[in-house]
């Protein structure tokens, strides 16, 4: 079972292609969590 489409498993002999949409949408939510929770711990330690 694959996560990614069959375009982006095989390899490609002319360069390197910019990542796609969904990549990048992923990405930005997942750092954003991230900060969220970086913020919010260093939030937590400051108020004690």
């Amino acid at each position: 079972m694959n996560y990614l489409p069959d375009d982006e498993l095989k390899p490609d002999r002319g360069g390197r292609k910019p990542p796609s949409m969904n990549r990048i949408a992923l990405w930005v939510i997942i750092g954003g969590v991230g900060v969220y929770y970086l913020g919010s711990g260093i939030i937590g330690l400051l108020s004690k």
